[in-house]
């Protein structure tokens, strides 16, 4: 493979993980809302707006609302390392 090929098929590579990775955010988002909101039918979720719940169900909310940011944003980080290590290491010749 030439240079250029491997430079262009990382470049795909890296997109195709950035996108996929935007692409999959609102949904993860939403499944991290339901589980943070009330409990509703044979849904149980951990109402974390009510002010008496204990100190380990606050936490679990804390950790559920950081972990979107660190799952997805870890995403796009490995798509942009992908990218970039072509870009300052050069591809095989």
């Amino acid at each position: 493979m030439k240079k250029a090929q491997v430079w262009a098929y990382s470049l795909m590579l890296g997109l195709t993980i950035i996108i996929l990775a935007l692409a999959l955010a609102p949904a993860g988002q939403g499944v991290i809302v339901d589980a943070m909101n009330q409990s509703t039918g044979d849904f149980v979720g951990l109402d974390c707006n009510n002010a008496s719940v204990n100190n380990y169900v606050k936490g679990t909310c804390t950790i559920l609302d950081f972990s979107t940011f660190y799952f997805f944003g870890g995403l796009i980080l490995i798509g942009g390392a992908v990218i970039t290590a072509k870009l300052v290491f050069g591809g095989s010749e």
